[in-house]
């Protein structure tokens, strides 16, 4: 089991930028495939960008690509998202999720066994 804390959201105007961390606990962080998800109000929890364990491969959802990086450091079992160019519809909270013991790329909500408590993030137009 993975332990994760969420940090770095908040308010940002449109077109600023935002860098979300995900400290992990727990020995198998290095082993475990990490994702980002995120849920507005009164919508479903969406994927956002996900990365294997030695991040090697990454893959993001088609609305932030080429604004938003995914990344991990293992040795500091952090995970993190840098958000460049918001826009309001980034609007959400923001959730690490993780899946121990594969290098698979994952992007589906159900394939993920532990998460986050979630970080807000607020687009302002």
């Amino acid at each position: 089991q993975v332990q994760l804390v969420e940090s770095g959201g908040g308010l940002v105007q449109a077109g600023g930028s935002l860098r979300l961390s995900c400290a992990a606990s727990g020995r198998t962080f290095s082993s475990a495939a990490m994702a980002w998800f995120r849920q507005a109000p009164g919508k479903e929890r969406e994927f956002v960008a996900a990365i294997s364990r030695d991040s090697s491969s990454t893959y993001y959802e088609d609305s932030v690509k080429g604004r938003f990086t995914i990344s991990r450091d293992n040795a500091k079992n952090t995970l993190y998202l840098q958000m460049n160019s918001l826009k309001p519809e980034d609007t959400a909270v923001y959730y690490c999720a993780a899946r121990a013991g594969t290098d698979l790329v994952l992007v589906r909500v159900y394939l993920y066994e532990d998460w986050g408590q979630g970080t807000q993030v607020t687009v302002s137009s």
